[in-house]
């Protein structure tokens, strides 16, 4: 494998710092944020580089345990500041936690005892970047679930009242809703998938490809790992939005405006 130097990183940052000023240049209010997210991209990296390493070293299960949930927590309260229009309380973290490790770390075991078979099952080398790479995309289809659940919901709100007072049930009532939110969400990932290989080469399939695995192992790998992320996905969105319709409506079928909050006017 090639390796790559600090000179060569430095090219590459050159040439988002050069977006930067352009983008600041037009007065688009997104340089900052591009700035400050590629510096924290450097930085977890490396950091994440040199715990991974450790890890690999001892195959100790407690701190794999460790590292799954922390990349969980994290992963759960992305998914709430991604909201236009926040669930209140810890309950709003809870669904985005709660969501990720029912789908995410399930389908993760699932696969490493299942599919994967390493020695031990556990072992980080494959258990941390599977988990990753079901956690990175799941999060961002329940955090697009929710959002558009949420913005729907206050909305329409009054119109869902009124179907309320009507004696439909909050399943009738939202059911239009609901099925918007999790298409809206899965959209991305079929769309991923449907152009895999023809339009785009996905990255775990060319990160092996370049460290100089057989081309034919590595599509394996890319095909179990868009399944997993396609059913991780739609399984923790549909976990999501039940929940977070448990939270918004009482035992009478009423809707808990004040458990939403404003964000956007």
């Amino acid at each position: 494998m090639i390796s790559l130097s600090l000179i060569d990183l430095t090219w590459a940052g050159a040439l988002v710092l050069l977006l930067g000023g352009v983008t600041l240049k037009l007065r688009l209010g997104v340089s900052r944020d591009l700035v400050v997210a590629s510096v924290r991209m450097v930085v977890q990296l490396t950091l994440i580089g040199l715990v991974l390493k450790v890890l690999f070293a001892q195959r100790d299960l407690i701190w794999v345990v460790v590292m799954a949930g922390v990349m969980v927590v994290v992963a759960g309260r992305e998914v709430v500041l991604r909201q236009r229009r926040r669930l209140r309380g810890w309950g709003a973290w809870l669904i985005g936690t709660g969501s990720l490790a029912v789908s995410s770390f399930t389908l993760a075991c699932f696969a490493l005892v299942v599919m994967v078979h390493p020695d031990p099952w556990y072992h980080p080398q494959y258990a941390i970047p599977l988990l990753g790479m079901l956690l990175g995309n799941t999060m961002n289809g329940i955090a697009l679930a929710l959002d558009r659940l949420t913005h729907e919901l206050w909305t329409q709100r009054e119109a869902i009242e009124q179907r309320l007072m009507l004696g439909e049930s909050v399943a009738e009532a939202t059911r239009g809703i609901l099925s918007e939110a999790v298409r809206g969400a899965l959209i991305p990932v079929i769309n991923a998938m449907a152009v895999a290989g023809l339009v785009s080469l996905p990255g775990m399939m060319t990160g092996q490809i370049l460290s100089g695995v057989e081309p034919t192992m590595a599509v394996r790998y890319q095909i179990l790992i868009w399944l997993l992320i396609a059913a991780g996905s739609g399984f923790g969105m549909l976990v999501a939005v039940h929940l977070a319709c448990r939270k918004l409506f009482d035992e009478r079928d009423r809707l808990r405006l004040e458990r939403l909050e404003k964000v956007l006017r």
